[in-house]
């Protein structure tokens, strides 16, 4: 099974994604490999429309814990609102501040469909909304103010230019 990492300017990054309905060994195998390609590059989350499927899904490790989440609900923000520096494997080099809800309560499936609710702080919970919102074709950089995104608008273009490009090449071969 071999999937990449995709990157700003691919079409699958801003569509929403679908439900998991089936909890079998290829589902496994894609999570397993969604680890490796998250600790390859340094992550600390990645989910699956950044490795081009379709499907409501991510993984997570916040230093302390690793999570699969399936089917993902964030059923209730908690807390302010706060700042914190953001970036992307999607969108490499960049970062920028985010403004996210310090808490939130969640609801979601286990690897193997079991249901799980819980609340998420802090980091744990910025991580959980970051890879949430690509299962619903947002990135990080939407949520950045006007002057933020003038700010890094050459570097953004750059990476759609050469997405583009690759995406061309690729379905010339």
């Amino acid at each position: 099974m071999k999937v990449q990492i995709r990157y700003l300017g691919d079409p699958i990054l801003r569509k929403k994604a679908v439900e998991v309905k089936v909890f079998d060994n290829r589902l496994q195998e894609l999570i397993d490999l969604m680890y490796e390609y998250m600790y390859k590059y340094d992550g600390v989350g990645l989910a699956a429309p950044q490795v081009g499927l379709n499907e409501r899904f991510f993984v997570i490790d916040d230093g302390q814990t690793k999570r699969t989440v399936i089917n993902p609900h964030i059923l209730e923000y908690l807390g302010e609102d706060v700042e914190y520096e953001e970036g992307c494997l999607s969108i490499p080099k960049l970062y920028a501040t985010v403004m996210r809800p310090e808490g939130i309560k969640v609801k979601y499936q286990d690897v193997l469909g079991n249901a799980v609710e819980e609340e998420l702080h802090e980091y744990t919970a910025r991580i959980f909304q970051h890879e949430f919102d690509h299962l619903e074709g947002v990135l990080f950089i939407d949520k950045l103010t006007v002057v933020q995104r003038a700010k890094i608008k050459s570097e953004l273009s750059q990476i759609i230019k050469e997405t583009k490009k690759s995406l061309k090449q690729l379905s010339e071969e």
